[in-house]
């Protein structure tokens, strides 16, 4: 953590420059966080201390990425309590069911160094195995026992939530799915609204599928003399959604949460419209998931 150390000498932290939306139980969730996929534990540590510097007061990570314990030292070397920032893990399909999530849970907070997250979230639902009502119950015990502020799930669809709240007394606080402008799960968020789930986005800048190279979103960058990377996350805020865009630079990092200055107009929102793929496109979590 040498670097970590190097950024904070004679250096003021910022303030956090996202605001935060309420979850249904109480808690707040910062509406821009960092995601930390697919960093290792030496990248993503100085990651954290530069999002941290940048504002940043949310950092995702998961069991899977298995970059836990970087994202634990960066937080410890960043300058901030514990309580100033929002930390979330995902238990996947290996911790599914009572005893491996317990586990499951342990285990990411001893390599996170931490007593609780404050988002724990069922990271596939995995419909065939029929494990996800049993692992959401052992959720609600170990939130409350205090080790997760916050319970939620990630990549499922109404029918799979409906199953879940049929059978369970706590109705997820957050649900993240894949979700940016050309995959807009219109339906899945009609439905999250409805029950009071906040949906939040990966991959919101559409990794690897060339959608921030679209004249359109070209076109209002120009127009509002920001990246088209910020006309897609202002359009992620402007839906009332939280996004988790990745970087692992501090300039990028800053344009990334540099979207609160700014708004888009109803022409900019028509244009955009224009990039969904439709209902089909992206993750199919009936068939997909680890």
């Amino acid at each position: 953590m040498a670097l970590c150390k190097r950024l904070l000498i004679g250096k003021t932290l910022r303030m956090a420059l996202s605001p935060a939306i309420d979850l249904n139980d109480g808690h707040r969730i910062p509406q821009i966080g960092l995601g930390t996929w697919p960093l290792n534990d030496h990248e993503v540590a100085d990651a954290v201390v530069h999002a941290v510097e940048a504002g940043y007061r949310h950092i995702d990570t998961a069991v899977k990425y298995g970059n836990e314990t970087g994202v634990g030292e960066g937080i410890r070397g960043c300058g901030l309590d514990r309580d100033e920032l929002f930390v979330t893990t995902k238990l996947d399909g290996e911790f599914q069911g009572e005893d491996r999530a317990v586990a499951g849970l342990e285990g990411a907070l001893r390599r996170l160094n931490m007593d609780y997250v404050d988002l724990l979230l069922i990271h596939w639902p995995l419909p065939r195995r029929g494990d996800f009502i049993s692992t959401w119950k052992t959720f609600e015990r170990l939130q409350n026992e205090g080790k997760a502020r916050s319970i939620g799930v990630s990549n499922f669809k109404p029918s799979h939530l409906e199953q879940l709240m049929w059978a369970t007394d706590v109705v997820p606080a957050v649900n993240q799915i894949q979700l940016n402008p050309s995959v807009t799960r219109s339906a899945d968020r009609a439905y999250h609204e409805h029950h009071g789930i906040v949906t939040e986005s990966y991959s919101p800048l559409g990794a690897g599928s060339g959608l921030l190279s679209a004249p359109v979103l070209t076109r209002i960058a120009r127009k509002h003399g920001k990246t088209e990377g910020q006309i897609v996350l202002r359009w992620h805020v402007h839906q009332g959604l939280v996004a988790i865009p990745k970087s692992s630079s501090l300039q990028r990092m800053k344009e990334n949460i540099d979207v609160f200055g700014f708004t888009l107009d109803q022409e900019d929102l028509t244009a955009i419209e224009t990039l969904d793929e439709g209902p089909e496109a992206g993750v199919n979590s009936d068939v997909q998931g680890h």
